[in-house]
């Protein structure tokens, strides 16, 4: 299944992402269960996870850490 484009990303407490879609959908996708090892533990370091942007279709940092756009939007939760 092709998922919508993201076309927002920011960060809030806990870890989390706020995903806006070109569908006009908002998500909330828990990074928490990522947070771990020499690679994706650079996430938990509060002010490095706020570097979050979107590239190439889908979220990343600065260090180059992304998460998959299927991800994303299987695994996120719908706000409200």
């Amino acid at each position: 299944m092709l998922q919508p484009q993201i076309i927002e990303v920011k960060p809030l407490p806990k870890y989390r992402l706020l995903l806006k879609y070109a569908t006009e959908e908002q998500k909330i996708f828990d990074v928490t269960p990522y947070i771990s090892g020499d690679w994706f533990g650079k996430l938990g370091d509060e002010q490095y996870f706020k570097t979050v942007h979107i590239s190439g279709g889908t979220v990343e940092w600065q260090g180059g850490q992304d998460i998959a756009p299927h991800e994303l939007y299987e695994y996120s939760i719908n706000e409200g």
